[in-house]
């Protein structure tokens, strides 16, 4: 049996769910599928997602902010410190303190489990969830793109959007190339428990091996984001987590006292990649699959709902005009509106990874005085804010949803 939609989401993540639950939202009249090879379950996951205040306002627009709201916390306050190798003292060289807006801080931190909830609730009903799909081929043609699954169904539409994440499926059949390169680190990531309250404040260490990230959760607990050569990461992956836990205390300092580890330890490699093309026949490429970051600046999540702000307001915008939702030109508006934004960010984190993950002296004395005399011109601070809150682009209009606006 075959069956036709206006548009496909592939990818049951947070990004491809807020795609759907955003166009069903605003286009009640269009005829939405969203497919994914795993069921439409909550994942046991235990990361949380830095989510910046302008990124809020599209969970606003589809009505689960309040709701994720409570089960969030917010960031009031980062720290940022440095140090070398066998350290003691570690200096504050920089902090990102107050809000954007009354009441408004620039960011929450939204365990991940809480986001796929509400989005799943949201789409409840709107949109046609199918799942467990094996898709085998892509076609399209200059009126229809088509998903192939290995039972020999097909599901059409006018548009294909892949969210599927950094190894892609719909990329690689769409023989969509990538270029970028590993890190050759990977990401410790757990929950912890801290003997201090965190304060709503957000510490973020940099370390010859890579940042070493707390962020602030509800209660006594923050999200851990470490990072570590990838040889390394799996062996603390794999250790008793009482053997680990003092470790981590004596490189977070006496910020947060005593820690216990709460979550299971996870452990995530990191890599940039950024695809050639963020569009193709009846196809465009949104979050991860279209561009993968290092996580140093929290950016990777705000980056892809970027995209999802983006695409669904000239898909609105297009439907009203009457257009071809999957035409060359209106995709190509998203492509432009985008890709300049991700390399922007992605250059911007590889330079700090690149300038923060090594122990040579001459570059941290450079550094350190570089983070300190950002730290004295307010101004300066200020628009790393509203950018890191997506308040403000570099790469013209902000999407309407990003400010809070209808579309």
């Amino acid at each position: 049996m075959n069956k036709k939609y206006d548009i496909i989401i592939v990818g049951g993540g947070a990004v491809g769910l807020t795609m759907a639950a955003c166009l069903a939202r605003f286009d009640d009249s269009l005829k939405i599928a969203i497919c994914d090879k795993n069921p439409f379950i909550v994942p046991v996951d235990s990361r949380a997602s830095a989510l910046a205040a302008g990124i809020l306002n599209i969970f606003d627009a589809i009505g689960i902010w309040q709701e994720m709201k409570k089960l969030s916390n917010p960031i009031e306050k980062m720290e940022i410190t440095d140090s070398g190798e066998g350290d003691i003292s570690r200096p504050l060289f920089l902090q990102f303190a107050g809000n954007i807006a009354p009441d408004t801080p620039f960011a929450y931190m939204v365990p991940n489990v809480v986001t796929i909830k509400l989005l799943l609730k949201a789409i409840k009903g709107k949109v046609d969830m199918i799942s467990p799909i094996n898709i085998r081929e892509l076609k399209s043609d200059e009126y229809r793109a088509r998903l192939i699954l290995d039972n020999n169904k097909e599901l059409s539409a006018d548009l294909i959007i892949a969210a599927d994440g950094k190894e892609s499926l719909l990329r690689k059949l769409a023989k969509i190339k990538t270029n970028g390169h590993s890190y050759g680190q990977s990401g410790i990531v757990t929950t912890i428990e801290h003997e201090k309250e965190h304060n709503n404040v957000a510490y973020e260490h940099f370390r010859p091996n890579g940042p070493f990230a707390s962020l602030p959760l509800l209660g006594k607990q923050s999200s851990l984001v470490w990072t570590e050569k990838t040889k390394n990461a799996e062996s603390y992956k794999n250790m008793p987590h009482n053997e680990v836990e003092p470790i981590i205390e004596e490189i977070m300092g006496a910020n947060l006292g005593k820690v216990k580890i709460v979550e299971k330890v996870q452990t995530f490699p990191f890599k940039l990649q950024i695809a050639d093309n963020f569009i193709t026949n009846r196809l465009v490429l949104i979050g991860d699959s279209a561009h993968a970051i290092h996580p140093v600046s929290g950016q990777g999540m705000n980056l892809g709902l970027k995209d999802v702000a983006a695409l669904v307001q000239i898909l609105v915008n297009a439907r009203r005009l009457g257009q071809d939702i999957g035409a060359h030109n209106v995709l190509e508006s998203y492509q432009k509106w985008r890709r300049f934004d991700v390399i922007l960010m992605a250059m911007m984190t590889d330079c700090l990874v690149r300038l923060f993950s090594n122990d040579i002296a001459p570059i941290r004395i450079a550094r350190d005085i570089g983070l300190g005399l950002v730290d004295k011109m307010p101004f300066v601070k200020n628009y790393l804010i509203r950018h890191a809150a997506a308040i403000s682009s570099t790469s013209g209009e902000v999407p309407k949803l990003l400010l809070g606006q209808a579309i």
